[in-house]
């Protein structure tokens, strides 16, 4: 299957799956706790790169990652792509500057290092991989990989002015 297969496939068919490898893989289902700390990226995250004129965030768009249809948790992209965006498509046929992935019970950990790979090897900036059972957030990028916790921030150069305390992201998990 190819990008435009999946591009054709009704939303029912298409919901809940990735386009990897020219198959169809369905996505693990996501929790109140993943999409809480996923919701939270966004409410903070969208003003201020807005607020900054920086880009665009959304949560849940897929990209085509050379052949291969993600849809990050939230992703962000800055104001070059944003001519490159068909609002009327599934997939956006360019990656994002920003991928992140919150981690679910049903991941895997080889499964998350696969997609951090495909994403940076396809032009991805930076992965963010959001773990709330061990309430870090792993970074990965071309200035070098780090794993933020505690009572650190989390910081990138592609959002400049913009800091998510950590124990704020995974108190989002605490319902």
């Amino acid at each position: 299957m190819t990008i435009d297969d999946f591009e054709r496939l009704p939303q029912e068919e298409a919901e809940n799956h990735e386009l990897v490898d020219g198959e169809l893989v369905a996505t693990s289902g996501n929790t109140l706790h993943g999409n809480s700390i996923r919701d939270l990226l966004i409410v903070l995250l969208r003003p201020a790169v807005r607020e900054r004129s920086l880009g665009t965030v959304v949560a849940e768009q897929e990209y085509d990652f050379n052949g291969n249809a993600h849809a990050p948790d939230v992703s962000f992209f800055g104001p070059s792509k944003r001519a490159l965006a068909a609002p009327d498509k599934r997939v956006q046929r360019f990656v994002p500057d920003l991928a992140i992935e919150v981690v679910s019970p049903n991941d895997t950990f080889d499964s998350i290092l696969r997609k951090k790979d495909r994403y940076r090897s396809c032009g991805t900036e930076e992965v963010w991989i959001a773990s709330p059972a061990s309430q870090e957030v792993l970074v990965y990028s071309a200035r070098g990989n780090r794993i933020v916790r505690e009572d650190a921030e989390l910081t990138s150069d592609l959002l400049p002015g913009v800091r998510i305390p950590v124990p704020r992201l995974f108190q989002a998990a605490d319902l």
